[in-house]
């Protein structure tokens, strides 16, 4: 989402046919380096994280960070290591030299607000889509909560609730507000960098070490080295030879029309940087020979056939013209910090009153939450493939909780599939009516980036009140939030005819 130097470049936000960070041409600065810029110094936002027990909450002030692929790279004065999507031959040769030549600059709290559209609100954040400076426009953000200027806040959510409060009132189909966790090293990377022979000096003040269950190949350094092999800066988003993979919890996918919560489980710990087969790349046929489950154990209201339950207005059960408070329970066997995860529940609280989730509506499927069982039986009733089970199913996703997990927050449209395969018909090549095709309400050209880009420059989605505890512990019941009956432009679900992309 960003450039560099005198001419920059931008990267956006994306998740492959779920998740990959997609980069895109713009303007300031650029992606992702291994040596530490010395002309801005960088900047954290803060953000509170509450933590709860039977006693009470307390309250600490934490911070988050942009994650480096939006960062502006270059020789340590001004020259750009990497430009227009593609690499600086002489600076980056090979995958050591380029991370020995390349450094990354830290962004000032005007970057952070202006240039990214990353915005401290009471008690969490605002992440605008669109932000335009004098040297282009970024799309979409994602950032890390640290725990100290130079470590993330590692989670271990084993037999604990995950609670946060979400607007996604200007939120619309095509883009996803999505929270959740990956297994990413807490230094960034910078320990494992040197057991490799790699060299990362930036760490997790500058955002290094994403991964995730998606494998994905953009990213531009793994490991302290750069992925330089192979790269495709044709391909959209460019990518190199290697991924970077590891577990992925998915706690809040979501625009204000469709929602989903997955466990994305995978067979090996920690992070590790795929190449060939074991990325399990789509346009290879290998999705499913790959060393994590991409797919997930998804649990959708509407394509589970609870098609009234989540959406804009008061007719539904959630309606997310409001603030909506989602809280996530990993249960686990026995109820012990040290059992195998069973059970992965989710309920919401608006205006009060707490919402139970929405029971599934499928033949040969039942329940309301993510159960090894309700996952074998809803893949066997979509006629999907269950990568979930053969990947350790939620004894896996449990393992990896208890290891500990880092918080992501981002927005981002989908250049890869549209996101219909959050709220829309997905695979378009399946007729609607087949079980588990239709996932949400929107119509399939509503997810277009360029479209979404023009029509919703001031789409925005806000995280506050984080809070994680004991089973119980994080919620009471949340303050009324007035439902404007107006919707403008935010409930239109397909293309203006008159508008041209």
């Amino acid at each position: 989402l960003k450039g560099s130097g005198q001419v920059s470049l931008f990267a956006a936000a994306e998740k492959g046919p779920r998740k990959m960070l997609r980069t895109l041409a713009a303007t300031w600065m650029g992606a992702a380096a291994q040596q530490v810029g010395t002309h801005v110094e960088e900047f954290h936002p803060e953000m509170a994280l509450y933590t709860c027990d039977s006693a009470g909450c307390s309250k600490e002030v934490k911070s988050v960070v942009l994650d480096s692929n939006w960062r502006w790279i270059h020789n340590g004065q001004y020259t750009n290591c990497y430009k227009d999507g593609d690499w600086d031959a002489t600076l980056c040769p090979d995958p050591v030299t380029c991370a020995a030549n390349c450094h990354m600059e830290g962004n000032s709290e005007e970057h952070y607000k202006k240039t990214y559209g990353i915005n401290t609100i009471d008690d969490g954040l605002r992440l605008d889509f669109v932000s335009t400076t004098k040297y282009g426009s970024n799309f979409g953000s994602r950032v890390y909560m640290l725990d100290s200027p130079d470590m993330y806040k590692v989670f271990k959510l084993l037999n604990r609730e995950f609670t946060l409060t979400v607007d996604m009132k200007y939120m619309p189909c095509g883009l996803n507000g999505a929270v959740y966790f990956v297994e990413m090293d807490a230094d960034g990377g910078k320990s494992n960098a040197e057991l490799s022979g790699g060299n990362n000096k930036a760490g997790a003040k500058y955002g290094t070490g994403y991964c995730d269950a998606q494998c994905p190949h953009d990213m531009k350094f793994m490991q302290g080295k750069a992925n330089v092999i192979a790269w495709n800066a044709s391909h959209t988003p460019p990518i190199g030879k290697w991924g970077a993979c590891c577990a992925e919890m998915d706690i809040w996918e979501a625009n204000s029309k469709a929602t989903a919560y997955t466990p994305h489980p995978c067979s090996f710990t920690g992070v590790y940087v795929c190449e060939g087969v074991d990325c399990g790349d789509n346009a290879k046929e290998e999705r499913y020979d790959g060393v994590c489950d991409k797919d997930g154990c998804d649990f959708n209201s509407w394509r589970l056939g609870a098609r009234e339950f989540y959406g804009r207005g008061k007719d539904h059960d959630v309606n997310t013209r409001k603030k909506i408070t989602v809280v996530t329970q990993f249960i686990t066997e026995g109820n012990r910090d040290d059992g195998d995860l069973i059970d992965i529940r989710r309920f919401y609280v608006q205006d009060g009153k707490v919402i139970p989730n929405s029971n599934v509506s499928l033949a040969g499927v039942s329940g309301n939450s993510v159960t090894d069982k309700v996952c074998a039986d809803m893949k066997s009733a979509f006629g999907d493939i269950d990568d979930f089970t053969r990947k350790g199913g939620l004894k896996a996703m449990g393992e990896a909780l208890d290891r500990g997990m880092v918080l992501v927050m981002s927005l981002w449209d989908d250049e890869e599939a549209n996101m219909l395969w959050l709220d829309s018909d997905y695979p378009l090549n399946k007729d609607p009516s087949i079980p588990g095709v239709s996932r949400g309400p929107c119509a399939t050209d509503t997810g277009l980036p360029a479209y979404l880009r023009e029509k919703y420059a001031e789409a925005r989605v806000k995280y506050s009140k984080i809070k994680v505890g004991t089973i119980g512990s994080t919620f009471t019941g949340s303050d009324d939030d007035e439902d404007d009956d107006d919707d403008g432009i935010w409930d239109d679900d397909r293309r203006l005819q008159e508008l041209h992309i």
